[in-house]
């Protein structure tokens, strides 16, 4: 039987592998959103890159009650459904 080590091939790929894995489980928990009864909210950041809009635009279109949100305690949320429905009313259809 062969001894791996450090230096040999199947070791190296192994850890890439691990490393990829890693990278991929990161990504998935910084872009994960919390879910309740099976609704999906999402934070501002999510809405402002979803809609390619600013936080201060986004601010005011809540102020003026142009998007549905929750605000519990001070944290604001948005149901993804609420937004998608909202953005599916406000296109602009040529």
């Amino acid at each position: 039987m062969e001894m791996l080590d450090r230096k040999s091939t199947e070791i190296n790929s192994f850890f890439s592998a691990l490393d990829d894995l890693l990278d991929t489980i990161r990504q998935a928990l910084k872009n994960r959103a919390p879910h309740l009864n099976g609704e999906k909210f999402l934070s501002n950041r999510n809405v402002c890159q979803m809609l390619q809009i600013s936080s201060r635009t986004l601010q005011d279109w809540r102020d003026t009650g142009k998007i549905p949100f929750i605000q519990i305690k001070g944290k604001i949320l948005y149901k993804e459904s609420e937004v998608l429905r909202w953005l599916e009313e406000h296109v602009c259809k040529l």
